[in-house]
C-alpha cells in the first residue's frame, strides 16, 4: 500500500514540476515561447494554474497520507529504550531511584543484576556476514 502511495506522490511531484515551469513568469522562462501556441496566454495561464493546484492539492494529500502511514504503528518508548508501556525493564527488577551518581549508575546497577548469557556447549559454526 505504501509503495503505490510512493509511486504516485512520485508521479504527481514530475508532472507538477514541468506545469510550474510551462508557466509564465515574469522573467522568462520555459512557458516564454513564440506567439503560436496551442492556446491562447490567458487559456494558458488558467489552464496550468489550474493544474498546478489540483497536483499541490494531491502532493498535499499524498504527503499527510504517508506521513500517518509510517507512524500508525509507532508505539510510544522511553527515553532509556525500554518500551513505555512496561512498568520495569527487561531484566525483571525495578530500578531503584538515583540516590548519588545519577541515573548512568543506577543503569549500571541493573546491567550487573541481569544474568550473563550461556556459554555455548561446543564448537560454533562459522557464519557468514
Amino acid at each position: 500500500m505504501q509503495t503505490v502511495v510512493i509511486v504516485i506522490h512520485l508521479m504527481i511531484v514530475a508532472v507538477m514540476i514541468g506545469a510550474v515551469l510551462l508557466q509564465k513568469s515574469e522573467g522568462g522562462g520555459l512557458g516564454m515561447g513564440g506567439g503560436a501556441g496551442f492556446m491562447s496566454s490567458r487559456g494558458t495561464a488558467n489552464l496550468l494554474s489550474r493544474t498546478t493546484a489540483i497536483l499541490a492539492a494531491g502532493f498535499f494529500l499524498t504527503s499527510l497520507f504517508l506521513s500517518w502511514y509510517a507512524g500508525y504503528n509507532r508505539a510510544p518508548s522511553s527515553i532509556i529504550g525500554t518500551p513505555a508501556s512496561q512498568g520495569q525493564p527487561a531484566g525483571g527488577s525495578p530500578i531503584a531511584p538515583p540516590t548519588s551518581g545519577g541515573i548512568l549508575d543506577s543503569l549500571k546497577k541493573a546491567d550487573e543484576q541481569q544474568q550473563p548469557a550461556p556459554a555455548p556447549s561446543g564448537p560454533q559454526v562459522p557464519r557468514s556476514q
